[in-house]
């Protein structure tokens, strides 16, 4: 099994950044804020990355709930992300995450570790870490 994603992102035109994106077989947009000279027509760079920290979260989270037969009911992750200048942590980009479980059945610890797993979401070790981005000529 490959964990290969080919995207393709073009210019639009209609606004100064706006672009195409076509991804797994999905088609969005992207654009920048009015006040970084774009029209806000799309979620930007930084929202799209912001989104798939959240989403790989909750996912990672309902799968390990699942694999183990807990009761979560529910599960929202709500984010932020900020460039910080002097940040205690050395890194200039803070992501922060909050996660809220619903699920009345849950014990202490199942909450716990659902927390636990959280922080162990793919996308979540990926920005942790680093990755290695090679540019190409097209050809």
């Amino acid at each position: 099994m490959s964990d290969r994603i080919t995207a393709r992102v073009e210019e639009t035109h209609i606004s100064e950044f706006s672009v195409a994106i076509e991804v797994s077989g999905h088609r969005l947009s992207g654009d920048e804020p009015v006040a970084k000279g774009g029209l806000n027509l799309a979620p930007s760079p930084y929202d799209y990355l912001t989104t798939a920290l959240g989403e790989c979260t909750a996912m990672t989270v309902r799968w390990y709930a699942k694999q183990k037969g807990w009761p979560l009911v529910h599960v929202a992750v709500e984010l932020t992300y900020e460039k910080v200048a002097g940040h205690e942590s050395g890194k200039a980009d803070i992501f922060r995450k909050s996660v809220t479980l619903t699920g009345d059945q849950l014990t202490e610890e199942q909450r716990q570790r659902l927390l636990d797993v959280a922080a162990k979401c793919p996308v979540h070790k990926t920005l942790s870490g680093g990755a290695f981005i090679e540019t190409l000529p097209a050809g």
